[in-house]
């Protein structure tokens, strides 16, 4: 397995399927913040780690590679399921349902208003 390789593709579906920009896995993967399950942020910072110990010549033996090889399987097979669109349309129906909701408070506040001063 080529550390490198796999987290490279995984910032790759960072951004496809986030929309999150950055360079490198490790600011993509920070910048994800509570995008990503709590389980796959612990995997993350497995690989992040993992990496910079393989820069060091002898610490990098103490990379467990089925470990890692198990975390970017977990990381890549929930970015490759996550459906962009339906995120997107959750997102628009959320700031709309609050939207709405705020004009009605506000619709309820002014017949209020009215109430009490006798206009209606």
């Amino acid at each position: 397995m080529d550390l490198g390789a796999r987290t490279d593709r995984l910032a790759q579906l960072l951004e496809q399927r986030l929309d999150i920009r950055g360079t490198g896995f490790e600011t993509k993967l920070r910048r994800a913040g509570r995008l990503l399950p709590r389980h796959l942020r612990g995997d993350g910072a497995k690989l992040v780690e993992a990496m910079k110990l393989s820069e060091h010549p002898r610490l990098g033996r103490q990379v467990d590679p089925k470990r890692l090889e198990k975390a970017a399987d977990a990381i890549e097979h929930y970015l490759l399921n996550l459906d962009a669109w339906d995120r997107r349309r959750g997102i628009a129906v959320s700031v709309s349902a609050s939207v709405l909701m705020n004009l009605l408070i506000v619709a309820a506040l002014v017949a209020g208003v009215l109430v009490w001063r006798g206009l209606l």
